[in-house]
């Protein structure tokens, strides 16, 4: 009777463990669920974030970069030399793309390769040195030649306080008392432009001007 009761008390036991069995597997992938949720929640709260982008900066008129004792040199589409720049020390200027010159000295060559040579105690140069100011005992001189047609272009001379020389286009103006050379000639005025494509020169204010006679024949 003992053993009847035993083997009795076995199989409800195993039933009753097949329901609670099938009952959990019921509820096994809720289960689940709520465990990787809970994973997720408990990982999104301990890793670390990153820090939010910062928007880019306005440049300032700060220098991003130096060269001393250097010289840069520029080249045409055929190779052929059109501008060296030397000078003591330079700093960029990234908000206007510019270049401080200590002590420039600046050598263009136009397409006929005429020379142009710059010098002052400081310039102020765009990023290709196609356009410089000169600041303290300017001078910018072009070198004689001989032009298209075949006549023969003496020497110009410009010297002053302040000039601005457009390498490319030939040109050189200032607002401050300005001294001319042109060959024996010579100039003085207040202001001065000076366009070599379109042989134009314009002496504005106290306008003096010494002409040398001609060479005898």
């Amino acid at each position: 009777m003992n053993a009847v009761q035993d083997r009795s008390a076995w199989v409800g036991t195993g039933a009753l463990l097949r329901a609670v069995w099938e009952r959990a597997t019921v509820y096994l992938p809720i289960i689940l669920m709520a465990l990787m949720a809970l994973g997720t929640y408990w990982l999104a709260r301990n890793t670390p974030t990153l820090g939010v982008a910062e928007p880019p900066r306005p440049a300032t008129h700060d220098p991003d970069y130096f060269m001393r004792g250097f010289s840069v040199k520029t080249f045409d589409a055929t190779g052929r030399l059109k501008s060296e720049v030397y000078g003591s020390e330079a700093r960029h200027y990234p908000d206007t793309d510019t270049v401080e010159i200590d002590q420039p000295r600046i050598r263009s060559f136009n397409p006929s390769g005429q020379l142009t040579v710059a010098t002052a105690r400081r310039a102020l140069s765009n990023g290709d040195a196609t356009e410089v100011q000169l600041f303290g005992d300017a001078v910018v001189i072009r070198e004689a030649g001989i032009d298209a047609q075949g006549r023969s272009r003496p020497s110009l001379e410009f010297r002053g306080e302040f000039l601005q020389a457009f390498m490319d286009t030939e040109r050189v103006k200032s607002n401050k008392p300005v001294e001319l050379k042109r060959g024996a000639d010579r100039f003085t005025a207040d202001s001065l432009d000076y366009d070599n494509l379109d042989r134009i020169l314009e002496l504005r204010g106290r306008v003096r001007g010494v002409l040398a006679p001609p060479p005898a024949r």
